[in-house]
């Protein structure tokens, strides 16, 4: 039996205490996950290293690839030890915060973050513990820093600290974020999910230790990294809105249009783009999502995102496998709407700006014209399967490569059917697989047309520059 997603859109689970079981990995890929994230920021190398041979498990058994993405934890600010655990402060309060102590109140909170220190100015925001808590620089020393409560509440131990104006001049990749990436690279992770990303220059520190090993993830969740999007857009091979700290340091009225901005920025430099954090959230505890989750995730269908991510429905919830089946289930429903092509089709690139993405495009659009159920994208490294995907075809995107990681992190790809294949060295050898992997795969009638894109020289990435049409049987 072929097992192919109903659906264009993918699925990310984040998987934790709740999913980590190889059973239950299983029951979330049999509901529809594509793509299993590892959150760097809790478990031990040992727990990781199960959950990463449990899925390969999978792989195998199930002959289909998996994505698997490690998500690195990323530098943490926080308070230091507050006198007596905790206080409470209140609108137009006074406080300082100060870079050495062991513990404090009012007249001297720690903050053991030279960094700040060194970029804070006057006028700048602290937020605390998820914004609950703001405060406004109003004065600063070599080792203080003085605030004014602007909305109150109470500060204890080892909260967050969140400072949306500030850029700080600090690497996004901890001693710990390092190890954990040698680590992941090691077992064999398909994507690097990079946190605190706050310029183009931090994507390049890690580039440099990843390499081709992985896909390298850019997650937008600082306000300076929007101030660069098309930067940090060109240099990572995919972007996470990650909405949790974006929505934190921004006005919360900004983020719909932030994501839709991220989304077309990505759909039209051809990299994936997944939209991340509380989309189900109430299925945590509850077995149905409210009305207004189930429309925030075809918000991000309507807007073109390749992937919808869960956090803490598949890590810790009660309900992972029913939030994985009410995902799938809304992307189907949304993708089936009689608005979504328009809606689409609206959104996408107008003119293309190189060869390569024009011969996609005419790909595509003639796979419409012909009413053809399938098109064919022989791909070494997974660009010609992306180039193709930027138009959001009707017909399902059959993603040959014969590269195992590059088939993985397809995975990742709107509307990619990844098949491991076999080299191909002459075009009559790309007809013939061509066809008969697509009769294979049960995605079209012998009859059928079927419109196959390669690059030729074969094997050479990124030359899209060849389109066949072929009947499905090859007749």
């Amino acid at each position: 039996m072929i097992m192919r997603r109903k659906r264009r859109a993918k699925i990310v689970a984040t998987v934790g205490p709740a999913s980590a079981d190889p059973a239950m990995l299983e029951a979330l890929f049999r509901a529809g996950v594509d793509t299993f994230r590892l959150n760097f920021s809790h478990g031990s190398h040992d727990d990781h290293a199960r959950v990463h041979a449990a899925i390969r498990a999978l792989e195998d058994k199930h002959h289909r690839p998996i994505g698997i993405l490690q998500d690195l934890q990323g530098p943490k600010i926080r308070v230091g030890t507050i006198r007596d655990g905790r206080i409470e402060v209140t609108p137009g309060q006074a406080l300082r915060f100060v870079l050495n102590g062991s513990e404090g109140g009012p007249e001297a909170i720690p903050l053991p973050h030279p960094e700040i220190f060194a970029a804070v100015l006057p006028g700048h925001h602290l937020l605390i513990d998820d914004g609950r808590v703001r405060l406004r620089v109003t004065g600063l020393g070599d080792d203080h820093i003085d605030a004014e409560v602007e909305i109150g509440g109470v500060i204890s131990n080892r909260k967050g600290v969140n400072l949306p104006g500030t850029v700080l001049d600090m690497s996004p990749l901890t001693p710990k974020d390092r190890a954990d990436l040698a680590f992941g690279l090691e077992l064999g992770v398909d994507w690097v999910a990079l946190s605190f990303v706050q310029r183009p220059g931090d994507l390049l520190e890690a580039r440099g230790l990843i390499g081709d090993r992985a896909g390298l993830v850019a997650k937008v969740e600082k306000p300076s990294a929007l101030d660069h999007v098309d930067e940090i857009v060109a240099l990572a091979d995919a972007v996470m809105v990650a909405r949790g700290d974006l929505g934190v340091e921004i006005p919360p009225e900004d983020v719909p249009g932030r994501q839709k901005e991220l989304v077309r920025a990505c759909r039209f430099a051809a990299k994936p783009v997944i939209v991340a954090t509380q989309m189900l959230d109430s299925m945590v505890a509850a077995p149905t999502p409210t009305r207004a989750e189930a429309s925030d995730v075809a918000t991000a269908i309507y807007d073109g995102a390749d992937a919808v991510m869960l956090s803490a429905e598949s890590a810790a919830g009660q309900y992972p496998v029913e939030a994985v089946e009410m995902m799938d289930r809304i992307i189907r429903r949304t993708e089936q709407h009689k608005f979504y092509r328009s809606i689409v089709d609206a959104s996408g690139p107008r003119e293309e700006t190189s060869a390569p993405h024009a011969v996609a495009a005419a790909a595509a659009d003639l796979a419409v014209a012909l009413g053809a159920p399938a098109l064919v994208a022989f791909t070494s490294s997974g660009t010609t399967a992306a180039r193709i995907a930027r138009r959001r075809p009707a017909a399902q995107i059959l993603a040959t490569t014969p590269n195992l990681p590059v088939s993985r992190r397809l995975c990742l790809l709107w509307g990619a059917h990844s098949v491991l294949s076999e080299e191909i060295h002459s075009y009559e050898e790309m007809v013939e697989k061509a066809t008969r992997t697509v009769m294979e795969q049960e995605l079209a009638g012998p009859a059928d047309p079927v419109v196959v894109v390669a690059g030729i020289p074969f094997g050479q990435a990124g030359s899209t520059n060849n389109i066949r049409v072929v009947r499905a049987d090859g007749n």
